[in-house]
């Protein structure tokens, strides 16, 4: 018989009809009602995930899932470092576990995949106290490596799933920056809002910044924060000038200075007004005798922002012949600190500069301090000792008002003294002065290499994971099974979770693979010197030699065939269930009914699918469910994630990849976790076929979906059904002509 979701017993053959076969025109006595599956899956196409430790423990374990009639299992991995019994790890099965693995999956001609560490957050290298660092972020990528390998050694393929989930970052602030400009993730064209995590987050919304040398979290940036900074002088109107690198005016050239540049109080114009030292200038008030300050608002340091990677362009164009890259622009939040640290850093010259202010006359004192004392000494070794008295001098400040003698002291003596002081008064200069430049160089270099953390991920992250690529590379064998790194959204968060930074991260990851497969020095952190490349650098002053040999590097590949193997090993892992709690943060348009709305969240969703599935960035697929306040890992259909709509529109692109249900309520809601992959089959009309009826026993009652659903599959009574290809032919019978299951 076949079951399908109405309960309704078909006759039916052990072997599933041939799609587009009417049932009437099947040979024998065989009549048929197919369930209607316009998306094309069936059972084979839909598996399920299997967390080692949790859902299965062993070898047996895994089996007793493909026993059930799982025809696709993802291997998972929930622990980390260190396996324990219920948190297992790849590296806790050996060469016979591994070897037993694959040839159950062969035998049973089941596919697997693998998952990598849960606790693998991204290459971020975040760890519990919110801290990043880059040893955390390889260790997190040895974890991935690992799971590699298993999966080369198990599956000899597929996919290997890892979290994305990089950074947190406010969500009514969502910007990117790619090829074709700055992206605003967080509205929609008209400008509409569209999601926020608080009722306040417009306008108190919070930034990380990351110190790139060390990945520490430094600083947080706030959007209701003020910052006192100076009203910049600019020109008032348009005039020819001179630009204040010009020390001769009268045979300097002249520039024309339009209304607004930054200039001097000469009226120079300034030609890098964004230098700490020689550029831009506070306007001086000569009513109140002093500079203009005012508060300034995140909003402005984003035009601010926009106004510096504008001329950074202009200036890089110019000097270098290129537009800056990523890491050189500057966000609002990075300029945003770097007002602040600016700031402090003015104060430390400033007190440089008062310090230093005598340094000048403390060396000529000295100098004729000096000149003195050697023109006495040389009179005191003339006079005899007795005649002494008659050089001697009045010295020292009278503090009592004449009440007591004054100090009466030799030549030499108070010479001596007067050069202590001023040496002493030096000191106090060069040190006070010196430490103040110190310290204002030091702000001024923190400035520089305090960034919002994306740069981080776009610098190390992504190389990380290129390098897993570059490992599902070398240890995939068969080129029509490739062992590919599949990142997954994870949640709305953390950075990665967007469809568009998921999009951007395998786009990125690409690019990086490519590089590095073709780039014979490359700095990939272990090269022989290492350079922090500035702004002010230029391309010619970095020796490729001086980075080292690059150890990737693959002789004679072209950047073609590269980026066909980069999209060959770097994918998405897309969740159905974790882009579904987008829905939470979503905001409502107060115009539409709930019924609108909430079908304005599913265009937009399915709309990101479409982009997605455009640029060929999923590889992989998890089908779950939710009502979009958490991942409860529902079954597809039971909750409000569009799933078969994400389906459908990735089969219309031609997606090749596996389809995974992670059962999560059902293991403890329902009588299994498996109840969730039959659930997920019956959603998606795929047929189940079993005997009934005659086929047994005379008299025999007819089955239904519910036999299926809670006797078979909740272990209690025998097996009577068969799944789709599984099912093995009438060739494959005893003598008694009783079919073999």
């Amino acid at each position: 018989m076949i079951f399908n979701s109405s309960d309704v017993p078909i006759r039916s053959s052990y072997e599933s009809a041939p799609l587009g076969i009417p049932p009437d025109e099947m040979p024998g006595e065989i009549s048929e009602s197919r369930v209607p599956n316009d998306l094309g899956l069936s059972i084979k196409d839909i598996g399920m995930s299997v967390p080692m430790g949790i859902s299965a423990g062993n070898v047996p374990g895994v089996a007793a899932k493909i026993r059930s009639g799982a025809g696709h299992l993802e291997i998972q991995f929930p622990g980390s470092f260190s396996g324990q019994r219920n948190a297992q790890t790849p590296e806790m099965y050996g060469k016979d576990a591994r070897q037993a693995l694959r040839e159950l999956a062969e035998a049973n001609e089941v596919k697997l995949t693998t998952h990598a560490a849960f606790g693998v957050m991204g290459m971020m290298g975040q760890n519990q106290q919110g801290q990043f660092s880059l040893t955390r972020a390889q260790m997190a990528a040895h974890e991935v490596e690992r799971a590699i390998d298993f999966a080369a050694d198990t599956a000899g393929g597929g996919a290997v799933v890892l979290h994305s989930g990089e950074f947190e970052r406010p969500l009514t602030d969502m910007v990117l920056d790619d090829h074709t400009g700055r992206q605003n993730l967080s509205r929609d064209q008209e400008g509409r809002l569209l999601f926020k995590q608080k009722k306040t987050e417009v306008w108190d919304a919070v930034w990380q910044m990351l110190d790139d040398r060390t990945s520490q979290m430094m600083e947080t940036v706030e959007k209701d924060r003020l910052v006192a900074q100076p009203v910049w002088k600019v020109a008032t109107k348009d005039y020819w000038g001179v630009d204040n690198t010009d020390t001769d005016e009268k045979n300097a050239k002249k520039v024309l200075i339009k209304k607004g540049d930054y200039v001097d109080y000469e009226g120079r114009k300034i030609l890098d007004p964004y230098d700490p030292k020689s550029g831009r200038v506070p306007e001086y008030d000569r009513d109140t005798g002093r500079f203009k300050t005012r508060l300034y608002h995140f909003d402005d340091f984003r035009k601010e922002s926009e106004e510096y990677n504008k001329w950074l362009e202009q200036k890089y164009l110019r000097d270098k012949g290129r537009k800056p890259g990523f890491y050189e622009k500057v966000y609002p939040e990075e300029m945003f600190i770097r007002a602040t640290l600016h700031t402090q850093a003015g104060h430390s010259r400033g007190w440089a500069l008062q310090y230093g202010e005598h340094v000048d006359q403390h060396l000529k004192n000295i100098d004729k301090i000096k000149k003195a004392l050697e023109f006495y000494n040389q009179i005191k070794e003339k006079v005899p000792e007795s005649e002494h008295w008659k050089l001697m001098k009045q010295s020292g400040y009278d503090i009592t008002g004449g009440l007591t003698p004054p100090d009466t002291k030799a030549p030499w003596d108070a010479l001596q003294e007067a050069l202590n002081r001023e040496r002493k008064s030096l000191e106090f200069a060069r040190q006070a002065s010196a430490s103040q430049e110190q310290q204002a160089e030091d702000t001024e270099e923190t400035a520089r290499h305090l960034v919002t953390p994306i740069k981080r991920l776009e610098r190390e992250g992504i190389r990380h994971y290129a390098e897993l690529g570059i490992h599902a590379f070398r240890r995939s064998k068969d080129p029509n099974n490739p062992v590919f790194v599949a990142i997954e959204n994870l949640f709305p968060e953390k950075f990665g979770s967007h469809p568009q930074e998921l999009k951007w991260i395998v786009q990125k990851t690409r690019q990086r693979f490519v590089d590095i497969l073709t780039s014979q020095y490359m700095d990939l952190g272990d090269s022989k010197r290492q350079l922090h490349r500035r702004p002010e650098d230029t391309d010619e002053s970095f020796d490729k030699k001086m980075w080292g040999e690059n150890k990737f590097f693959v002789p004679g590949i072209t950047k073609d065939e590269a980026q066909k193997l980069a999209e060959r090993h770097i994918a998405a892992t897309f969740d159905t269930g974790h882009v579904n709690l987008w829905r939470k943060y979503w905001q409502d348009n107060p115009r539409l009914s709930p019924d609108q709305n909430d079908e304005a969240f599913r265009q937009w969703l399915i709309t990101q699918v479409q982009d997605l599935a455009e640029h060929k960035i999923i590889g992989h697929m998890h089908l779950s469910d939710n009502y979009g306040y958490h991942d409860d890992h529902l079954a597809p259909g039971q909750g409000t994630s569009p799933v078969k709509e994400i389906v459908e529109k990735l089969r219309k692109f031609d997606f090749k990849g596996n389809y995974t249900v992670e059962p999560g309520a059902d293991a403890t809601t329902d009588n299994s976790d498996f109840h969730g992959l039959m659930k997920t089959w019956r959603h998606f009309g795929t047929p189940v076929y079993g005997y009934g009826g005659g086929s047994i026993g005379v008299g025999a009652p007819a089955r239904t979906w519910t036999d299926v659903q809670h006797s078979y599959f909740g272990m209690t009574a025998p097996p009577y059904f068969v799944f789709g290809s599984y099912s093995p032919s009438q060739d494959w019978s005893l003598w008694s002509q009783v079919p073999m299951e």
